[in-house]
């Protein structure tokens, strides 16, 4: 029997629909939620990216405030502009589109911006609270994957999670998130050997390895939950993710599919922590949606 799709484009509109009638609300207080990004360079796929936050954040009725940058700026000007965006009290949230030139140091940049308007979930502050359950923002991807998970209405306590892919920015802190609802997890890399002796036991399989097609029928246990991260281009110019998605939806019970998966939901929870952080500078942390409680 086919798996069941999770639709996280359905689940990011009416997430979206939510977000708008708070943004009503705060707006009625004399508050839009204002959301800066960065862009350093001309990376084609860093303008698509900013390009579709810009739209989601319109759709929403946040203020966006682009700022695009050569790719030659020297990272004290960049650090220089962090620093007044700190300090505009328009701002709500500070993004840093990424990659970086190679002449900026990440670590430097992402230190810089202030903690409360960290709402990429990038900051160590916000890294380090995932440990004890008490981060600020959490990263927007694997934010948004738990919600997706939740809308299976399956439990994820107990059951083996398995990730395929250590990175900073989903990996690590998705180990971290599915720990603090009681999964057993296990985190997967490049050096992992006999990767299919540990996909195969996998309840929940979260892959983000950005390799298309790496995930094949035969890795998948029979009714796990799949969630593809992967977002890849073809040389035919299709997208695709890092999972076999025509043959592992034979087997699994939920599944993702690339585009329209994990995508839409990463950008719908930057415009959450933005709006978090809006309602916190309210006063109206109490005006939380019902899937933040």
């Amino acid at each position: 029997m086919p798996a069941n799709i999770i639709d996280g484009k359905a689940l990011a509109k009416r997430l979206r629909e939510e977000f708008s009638i708070r943004v009503k609300t705060l707006q009625a207080s004399g508050i839009t939620p204002g959301l800066a990004v960065i862009l350093i360079g001309e990376n084609p796929a860093s303008q698509v990216y900013v390009g579709n936050k810009v739209k989601a954040c319109a759709e929403c009725g946040v203020r966006s405030f682009r700022h695009t940058l050569p790719a030659d700026t020297p990272e004290t000007e960049v650090i220089a502009l962090i620093g007044r965006l700190n300090a505009d009290r328009d701002v709500h949230g500070i993004l840093v589109q990424l990659p970086l030139p190679p002449h900026i140091d990440l670590r430097r940049v992402l230190e810089a911006i202030d903690v409360h308007k960290d709402v990429d979930g990038f900051h160590l502050y916000n890294v380090g609270g995932l440990v004890v359950g008490d981060s600020i923002f959490p990263p927007c991807t694997p934010y948004g994957v738990q919600l997706l998970l939740e809308t299976t209405g399956l439990p994820v306590e107990g059951k083996n999670a398995v990730i395929v892919g250590a990175s900073n920015i989903v990996g690590k802190p998705m180990a971290l998130m599915l720990l603090q609802k009681e999964a057993t997890v296990t985190i997967c890399h490049a050096k992992t050997k006999n990767l299919a002796q540990h996909t195969i036991i996998a309840d929940i399989l979260i892959v983000a390895a950005g390799s298309p097609g790496l995930i094949v029928p035969q890795m998948v246990k029979e009714g796990a939950i799949v969630i593809d991260i992967g977002i890849n281009r073809m040389p035919d110019g299709s997208i695709t993710g890092d999972v076999d998605f025509k043959g592992v939806s034979q087997k699994a019970s939920w599944i993702t599919p690339v585009p329209g998966g994990v995508g839409p939901m990463t950008v719908t929870m930057l415009i959450a922590n933005t709006l978090r952080s809006a309602e916190r500078v309210a006063g109206q942390q109490e005006v939380l949606g019902e899937w933040e409680k």
